[in-house]
């Protein structure tokens, strides 16, 4: 290992980035919305997307004539899922105003011979805490850049032009009134002479995929699989401190997601379904759901994504229909 290395490059991998072709609709529209902490990068075939690994900066390049880089964000993950559900997922984090729209534009792609259909199978790439730069500030994309690149290229953000468009996105976003924390610390990364690899937090999109990825997509009571029925549930949440860390969700059937956001049911802190009496009580109903009474949810694979005992004791505490 060279000597006066940072401790830091002795921890983290070389940080890679990808420079990606995109529409200039698609940016101005997101620009428009400063609202929006993760957007989908969404791709019109269903071809795997492995560049880069979460919180490696992924950069918005439009197409020729403009021929510019007009922002960047932090790549967080990709998944083939169809439109709809891409819909349900990022909304006009999509970069279109209704899912119509964004049919539509899938459309044109093919010249306007693919039929408008909302099962059809996008890749989607989430980028969080995305950055979008006014047109004077658009960053020169690199000089190896090949008018036949379709798609994108990978470059290492530590020498050359990697470097280069990192740190003049780093200088654009630094001038800006608001700066996210990322950028920030990747600022000081690079003053340091490296770029160090900064894991993205979850957006509300990512988050739920994440949940029904590490579950096989499974709902954890029931084990429906059937993607339309099942949905990822904070356990915590968000608008109550809860995070869109996997550990705070749980997937669920749609129904028992709805029950389980009232207090009707929960899952005990050491991980098995629990039916309030109050859904009797209320309803006169409910023998479908008391079947389930005390019997173990499925885990996940990676035991590190395990529902969180504390996040389930307090939905127990405060939610749950004692």
């Amino acid at each position: 290992m060279a000597e006066g290395c940072p401790p830091l490059c002795r921890i983290f991998p070389v940080v890679k980035g990808a420079v990606a072709n995109t529409d200039f609709d698609w940016y101005q529209f997101c620009r428009a919305r400063p609202h929006l902490g993760e957007v989908n990068f969404w791709r019109p075939g269903t071809q795997n997307f492995k560049a880069l690994l979460p919180g490696e900066p992924f950069f918005f390049k439009l197409k020729a004539p403009r021929n510019s880089i007009c922002g960047f964000g932090r790549y967080s993950r990709f998944a083939i899922q169809p439109v709809w559900r891409a819909w349900d997922l990022f909304g006009d984090g999509n970069g279109a105003p209704t899912q119509l729209d964004l049919l539509r534009k899938l459309a044109g792609l093919s010249g306007g011979t693919a039929e408008i259909n909302s099962n059809r199978e996008i890749g989607c790439v989430a980028v969080a805490d995305p950055v979008f730069f006014e047109p004077d500030d658009w960053v020169k994309p690199p000089d190896d850049w090949s008018r036949n690149i379709v798609s994108f290229s990978g470059y290492e953000l530590s020498s050359g032009e990697g470097a280069r468009i990192f740190r003049e996105c780093l200088e654009r976003s630094e001038a800006r009134d608001e700066t996210p924390g990322w950028v920030e610390e990747s600022i000081e990364d690079v003053r340091r002479g490296r770029p160090v690899l900064i894991r993205p937090r979850l957006g509300q999109g990512s988050f739920r995929l994440a949940v029904l990825d590490a579950y096989g997509g499974a709902c954890a009571v029931t084990t429906e699989h059937s993607l339309p029925a099942v949905e990822a549930s904070h356990i915590r949440p968000f608008h109550m401190e809860g995070s869109h860390e996997v550990s705070n969700g749980i997937p669920l059937r749609r129904d028992i997601h709805r029950l389980f956001d009232l207090g009707f049911v929960t899952i005990t802190p050491d991980r098995k379904f629990r039916v309030s009496p109050a859904l009797e009580h209320d309803y006169a109903n409910g023998k479908a759901y008391y079947a389930m009474e005390g019997q173990p949810i499925i885990q996940p694979q990676d035991p590190d994504l395990a529902a969180d005992r504390e996040a389930l004791a307090w939905h127990g505490e405060e939610v749950f229909r004692t």
